[in-house]
Parts: structure tokens; sequence; C-alpha cells
């Protein structure tokens, strides 16, 4: 089958100009309550006296492990830093002390499936210029209210490098993201400064390899945006959200994808599957 762009010339000259770009009503209701259904299942499944592990943008190095690590072809649970007390224990309900899942939903399970292999989100990346894109990772984050962690400046390329870089991140809001829960903020523009710096896997675990420039927050702009947008992001964009000290959470699900026509995978990622990622489409 044929892949047809579904952007206009406007949206591609906005998204290349900003970095992002903002499809409103991307996802239908029913697209987007059925994600949010099958992910309540999937907590209520989920043992939380099995393996999980906390989740940190701000100590990434030290909560990272072997849960971690094999969660890129699994649906795994990862916890909230401010989930427990002082004794270990869980200070609220397990499904309110989650920060997210990941990172193989798009392979693992056939909702979120359904969506990620979907025409429209191919097309979308037909727009972009892929070639034979596939989908490296995918995150159900929930944001939680009260507790939902800051996730610091970051770029998308840091952590999911092609050579040359082909990252591009999907996110999806299954919920109203405002400035209140936590919503994306980003700095336009800020892609065309080139990557800063990579988040490096080897035999001693993982690192930076280089220190975090430090960014004026005058400069990031807020993507509120309703349940059911589409936030496009390029894999060099500075984007970060805050913790959401509001009583509402924010879920999203978002998707990370690479093209594997003229690209390598680079061997010193995080990820490291054992069985390659079938494309979404091939030209």
């Amino acid at each position: 089958m044929v892949i047809q762009g579904n952007l206009s010339s406007e949206q591609l000259q906005l998204f290349n100009s900003d970095g992002y770009l903002v499809l409103e009503s991307f996802a239908s209701q029913e697209e987007v309550e059925s994600m949010r259904k099958r992910m309540e299942e999937l907590l209520d499944e989920f043992d939380f006296s099995s393996d999980a592990s906390i989740f940190s943008t701000k100590n990434q190095q030290e909560t990272t492990n072997d849960h971690f690590f094999e969660s890129a072809e699994k649906i795994s649970f990862f916890w909230e830093e401010k989930a427990f007390d002082e004794d270990g224990n869980l200070k609220q309900p397990k499904e309110l002390s989650i920060n997210k899942v990941g990172h193989a939903l798009h392979d693992k399970d056939a909702v979120f499936n359904k969506f990620s292999s979907s025409d429209k989100v191919s097309g979308m990346l037909r727009s972009l210029g892929y070639q034979r894109p596939v989908v490296i990772q995918s995150m159900y984050i929930f944001k939680q209210p009260g507790i939902g962690g800051e996730v610091v400046p970051h770029q998308d390329n840091s952590f999911l490098y092609t050579e040359p870089a082909t990252c591009t991140g999907l996110w999806l809001a299954l919920e109203d993201a405002t400035i209140v829960n936590g919503c994306l903020w980003a700095i336009p523009g800020s892609h065309k400064n080139g990557l800063v710096r990579r988040f490096l896997r080897d035999e001693n675990g993982v690192h930076f390899d280089k220190p975090s420039p430090c960014y004026n927050q005058k400069d990031f702009a807020p993507l509120e945006v309703k349940a059911g947008s589409l936030v496009v992001i390029h894999g060099d964009l500075i984007h970060q959200s805050f913790e959401n000290q509001s009583s509402k959470s924010r879920h999203a699900y978002s998707l990370h994808v690479v093209d594997t026509n003229g690209c390598k995978w680079a061997e010193d990622n995080w990820i490291r599957r054992n069985v390659d990622p079938e494309p979404l489409y091939s030209c």
C-alpha cells in the first residue's frame, strides 16, 4: 500500500520553523477512551509486589537498572519518585502511584498497536520524509495529581540516536494538558541548534556524555492542548514539563519513531532489542 502524506505545506513550514507541531483532534474520542480503558485494565492486572522500579529524569543514572533495560521489549511499570513513604510503603493506590508504563506498548498490546500503526500516523510520518520508519519505544505517561514528576529539559535524539539523527516524538494527549497539570513546554526553534549531548549505555550502565546546559525558563513556551491532540516533536527540540501539583492527572501516550532507511541505529543507545522492530511502511 502506498502511504500518502497528510500534512499541509503550512503545517510542515510551521514544524520546520518551531520544531514542533500541534495537530488538534488527531485522535478521536473513541480512540482516546479505548487507550485509557485499556491502561486501566493493565493497571488492574499489575501485581505491584512484582518487579518494578522508580523512574526519574533527574536521577536517571541512579534509577536505571535491568528492569529499565528489559522494558525495551516489554510492558513494564515504573513508580513515581514520591509514591512511597519513608518505610517504603505506597502513600496512595497503585493506579495513582505509577509514573509511566513502557516501552513496548505499541508492540505488545493490540489497543495501543492499533493507534501506533494507523494510517494517519504513517501518513504524518510520510509527510515528514520518513522512508522506512519504526516505532522504537512507546510510553503511557500518567503525570499523577500532586506527585507527577518533573521532566527536565531534554532532546529526544539524545536517547534514541541514529546516524544521521532521525528521531521524532509523537505525544498524544489523553487528557487536557494545561500549565496547571503539567503540560509540555518547548523552546521554539531550538532544534536548529543541533544535538547538545547524548545518553550512552556502556558496561558501567548509562550516563550523559556532557553536562546539561543551563536554559532560561523565559525561552520556553507552554503547549496547552486538548485531549486527542498530537504534538509532533523534532528530535533536537528542547522540551520539558514541570511537576503536576494540581488535583488533576495529565495522561498521555508517547511514541518515538526513527527511520531505518539509510540510517544506522547507534549501538551505545540504551535500547538494545533482541528482535528488530517491524517498519510501519517502506517506500
